[in-house]
C-alpha cells in the first residue's frame, strides 16, 4: 500500500513512517529537510526492509505541490494513503509585532496544506475505483478548537485547516476517497518541550499508532489523547464574556 507523508521530519511523522514501514508498506517521505528526509528513509529501509523514497517538499511553494504529489504517484504506482504532517507554530509575540511572521505560520498551516490537499484531492479523484479510493487524514490539533491570546495565529490557522477538512470530507465522499482530521492534544515534541502541566503529554509513538489506527477504521475526526474530546467540549461551552477573561 502506497504512502505518502508530508513533513515527513516531524517527530509524529517519522513515528508514522515507522508503523507502515513495519507492516511492509510503500513509503514516500517528503519534508523541507531533504537530507533529513533521505536519513529517516535510508534508517527504515535498513530496519524494516522498507521500501522508502525521500524528496523534497516546501509547504510555501504552492505551484510545486501537483508535480509533486504526480512524482510520488510514479514513484509508488499510486497513493493509497497521504499523510498532511507538516505545521508551523511560530512565536505568538513575534507575529503580532511582525506580520511577516505571522504570515509565514498562516501559509504553512493553512494555505500550504489547503494546497496540498487540493493537489491530492484532484489526483485520488482522477485515480479512485471500486477497490482503491484512498485517505487524506491532515494533523491538526485543539488549539484550533477555539481562539486563545496565547497562540491565535497558529490555533486559527490550524482551526481554519479542520474546517477546511471537514468539507473536503463531504466532497471526497462522492469519490469513495476518506478525509480524516486527527486533533491532537499535548504530544513529546519540541513544540510542547520544557512545558509545564498536570495534563498528560503523549508520545509521538502513541501518536502515530493513535493516528495509523484511526485510518484504518476510517474515523472522521480524531482527538488524541481521547480526553481531549471532552476536555475540548467543556472549554468551547464557556461564554465568551468569562472565556475572553482567562489567561490561556
Amino acid at each position: 500500500m502506497p504512502v505518502l507523508i508530508l513533513g515527513a521530519t516531524s517527530r509524529i511523522a517519522q513515528a508514522i513512517a515507522a508503523e507502515y514501514a513495519a507492516a511492509g508498506e510503500t513509503l514516500y517521505l517528503a519534508a523541507r529537510d531533504a537530507d533529513e528526509a533521505e536519513r529517516i528513509a535510508a534508517d527504515l529501509r535498513v530496519r524494516h526492509s522498507a521500501t522508502a523514497t525521500a524528496a523534497a517538499f516546501d509547504a510555501r511553494d504552492f505551484d510545486s505541490h501537483p508535480a509533486l504529489i504526480a512524482a510520488a504517484a510514479e514513484a509508488m504506482g499510486g497513493i493509497d494513503i497521504a499523510i498532511v504532517a507538516f505545521g508551523e507554530t511560530g512565536e505568538q509575540k513575534e507575529s503580532e509585532s511582525d506580520f511577516r511572521k505571522a504570515l509565514s505560520v498562516i501559509e504553512v498551516n493553512y494555505t500550504g496544506a489547503v494546497s496540498v490537499c487540493e493537489a491530492l484531492a484532484a489526483h485520488m479523484a482522477a485515480h479512485a475505483t471500486e477497490n482503491r479510493s484512498g485517505v487524506i487524514a491532515g494533523i491538526s490539533t485543539v488549539a484550533g478548537d477555539r481562539g486563545r491570546p496565547s497562540n491565535y495565529f497558529y490555533g486559527s490557522a490550524k482551526g481554519g485547516f479542520s474546517l477546511y477538512l471537514q468539507g473536503l470530507r463531504g466532497r471526497m465522499r462522492r469519490h469513495g476517497v476518506h478525509v480524516m482530521t486527527a486533533k491532537l492534544g499535548f504530544v513529546d515534541t519540541p513544540m510542547t518541550y520544557g512545558l509545564k502541566t498536570r495534563i498528560p503529554i503523549a508520545s509521538p509513538e502513541a501518536a502515530a499508532r493513535a493516528i495509523t489506527r484511526g485510518i484504518r477504521r476510517r474515523k472522521d475526526t480524531l482527538y488524541y489523547p481521547r480526553f481531549w474530546r471532552f476536555v475540548m467540549f467543556a472549554i468551547k461551552a464557556i461564554p465568551e464574556r468569562l472565556f475572553k477573561r482567562l489567561s490561556v
